[in-house]
């Protein structure tokens, strides 16, 4: 008999499991098997001596013979085979026999935990389903059903599939088995299999299996990889669900593969054409332009100019006067104008101001005083070199 500790997590799922079951109705004979050597019957071998109407004579060893219904065997057998009995008493000198239970104590002798056997589904109940694993009852908790939680037990009633043995106990009449366990060294070895065939740098095809805060599952063929929110797109991402959805089909770039495929980075990000080899064709220092605020710094805030391209607008461009946090000046999802002081397309780098040029809040009465007085200045500028030009000509002529 082996059997898990009562330490074990095993054993207190099971006994949760089982609470309320009796194995012992389980058992289709009624009868409970006893292991060789306990008290009950044993087994008995014994050789075909001859067929007499319903009844098979077996020879059992010296002056010993038995007789059996020849109901019990599935075709009649043949003088010479040999099979395995239990004995019940004698009548007219002949031991009663039979090789139903006989099936019953040498399943129970054979089965070992660990060992894979096929099982069919013979029925459920709240813990779980109740299986037969051929002459012998077996029952399998719900949580060992699947690798995810099965709502519907009554689906596998008659299926017929491979398991694992946890736990065999002859006295109780008890066979925990696990299917589990089996899917789990099938999805493993399907995992190698794929693993061995993928590589850094390679571009996959895959489906989403979930999406959570933090990024998307997807399915590559027996394993999973991760698209981290960061990874999903070149703009901004607030929510992996604005980009993807369970069952939609991605392409993506490995970019890591550890802990031998369990745990594998991917990037959709990586397929998209990068914004920043357009920026300098678009953004220059001096340009004014409106962003939305994207995350707040000890330091500053993150402006979000274009998709996919943001600006630093450090604390100290927040205003003409001292900021002490950048919290006090601008608020996430807030949109901004800004003047766009230094571009380096190379180090994906911008630095942003508040303030023009001539140090006053862009968009503040100050800083359109200021454009006013300086467009007056500019165009008294050109109307000067404009009158002094006639009045050079004016001279010039005169004095021909």
């Amino acid at each position: 008999m082996t059997k898990p500790s009562s330490n074990d997590p095993l054993h207190s799922e099971i006994e949760s499991a089982l609470e309320g079951i009796n194995l012992q109705d389980l058992d289709e004979q009624g009868r409970a098997p006893r292991a060789k050597g306990a008290r009950g019957p044993s087994l008995w071998k014994g050789v075909v001596a001859g067929v007499s109407g319903r009844d098979v004579i077996i020879e059992l060893g010296p002056r010993a013979q038995g007789v059996i219904a020849l109901t019990e065997f599935d075709t009649e057998p043949k003088v010479g085979e040999v099979f395995e009995f239990t004995a019940h008493g004698q009548e007219d000198g002949l031991w009663k026999l039979s090789r139903r239970e006989a099936k019953a104590l040498a399943a129970w002798n054979d089965i070992q935990v660990g060992s894979l056997v096929k099982a069919r589904v013979s029925g459920q109940n709240t813990g779980g389903l109740e299986l037969s694993i051929g002459p012998l009852r077996a029952f399998m908790p719900a949580s060992h059903v699947s690798l995810e939680r099965v709502e519907n037990l009554a689906q596998f009633i008659g299926q017929a599939f491979e398991v694992e043995v946890l736990e065999v106990d002859v006295d109780k009449k008890r066979v925990l088995v696990s299917r589990r366990s089996v899917l789990a060294k099938e999805r493993e070895t399907q995992r190698e299999a794929t693993v061995g065939g993928l590589a850094v740098g390679q571009i996959i095809q895959g489906k989403v299996t979930r999406v959570e805060a933090f990024g998307a599952f997807v399915d590559l063929g027996g394993l999973e990889g991760l698209v981290h929110v960061s990874a999903l797109s070149r703009k901004r991402v607030e929510n992996p669900a604005d980009i993807v959805h369970v069952g939609q089909q991605v392409k993506a770039k490995i970019m890591k593969i550890e802990d031998g495929g369990r745990r594998i980075a991917l990037s959709m990000k990586e397929l998209e054409a990068d914004p920043w080899e357009e920026v300098g064709n678009r953004i220059a220092p001096g340009l004014q332009m409106s962003g939305r605020v994207v995350r707040l710094m000890e330091f500053g805030a993150f402006v979000e100019l274009m998709p996919g391209i943001e600006g630093l607008l450090h604390v100290s461009q927040m205003g003409k006067e001292r900021v002490r946090r950048p919290q006090d000046a601008v608020k996430p999802g807030e949109t901004v104008s800004v003047r766009v002081v230094t571009v380096d397309p190379r180090a994906k780098r911008i630095a942003l101001s508040r303030l023009d040029d001539r140090g006053a809040l862009i968009g503040s009465e100050d800083a359109v005083e200021g454009s006013v007085i300086e467009e007056v200045i500019q165009r008294t500028q050109v109307e000067a070199k404009t009158n002094l030009g006639s009045l050079f000509k004016k001279a010039l002529g005169d004095k021909k």
